[in-house]
């Protein structure tokens, strides 16, 4: 599906580029993109942060489950590698080491239709004047939908609440890089839909036959701990 999304995203925007500055207009009122408060600014280090927060989090869970200093829930082994893997290729290699600095698209605050000093570029031209960290596509998107990958991996009873909040979380990331001017529409589209769909190929390698991420725990025996070593006992005598 997301594969599909995204070879749409691409022929749209290449048949229209000019949506991209007119989405981009709503966030410019004459004299600058409206992303500038001291508030705004605080929200987007915050978000910007937060899924290295969350890697941190599942890290220390799944360290202190395997050493028995906690008996809630933490991810398994094959999750964490799902997740460093996940965000080391999508939002690390793919998205920002491969295509900003290689594409070299201006982002909306330096183009000359927003007051910038470089011609606009669709997505499509790669000769652009940004030379490094450029506009096509955004980092800040694709953490921010990378967010979809630690909601996957807990257990059923939160995992579709976390995975809605995952990709509201995706949204405003992007949303707030608009007001900023850092990003025309098609590069927040694009750098989620490249997250997601790296995380796709990664749960079908990970978990091939489709197992859950997040299997649910034994049940511990019932009864007292003195009929428990009693059951034990009487299966060890048995011949």
């Amino acid at each position: 599906m997301y594969v599909a999304l995204a070879a749409l995203t691409l022929v749209l925007f290449a048949l229209r580029p000019d949506l991209d500055l007119r989405v981009a207009h709503y966030f410019y009122d004459g004299g600058g993109f409206i992303g500038q408060t001291a508030g705004q600014k605080l929200l987007r280090a915050i978000l910007g942060d937060a899924w290295a927060v969350v890697l941190a989090l599942y890290a220390a869970l799944w360290l202190l489950k395997r050493r028995g200093r906690w008996r809630g829930w933490a991810p398994t082994g094959r999750a964490m590698i799902f997740l460093i893997a996940t965000v080391a290729i999508g939002p690390g290699l793919v998205v920002n080491l491969s295509l900003k600095d290689h594409w070299h698209r201006p982002r909306p605050i330096n183009t000359q239709e927003f007051n910038g000093p470089n011609p606009f570029k669709p997505w499509y031209e790669t000769d652009g004047a940004c030379r490094k960290n450029c506009s096509f596509v955004s980092g800040e998107a694709a953490t921010g939908f990378w967010m979809t990958a630690p909601a996957s991996v807990l257990p059923p009873p939160w995992r579709g609440p976390a995975i809605l909040a995952a990709f509201a979380f995706g949204v405003c990331a992007s949303l707030l890089r608009m007001a900023f001017g850092g990003h025309f529409l098609s590069d927040v589209l694009l750098g989620g839909l490249v997250t997601l769909i790296i995380i796709e190929i990664a749960r079908a390698l990970i978990w091939p036959r489709g197992e859950d991420p997040a299997p649910e725990p034994q049940a511990a025996p019932s009864g007292n701990a003195a009929e428990v070593v009693a059951a034990a006992l009487n299966r060890r005598a048995e011949p």
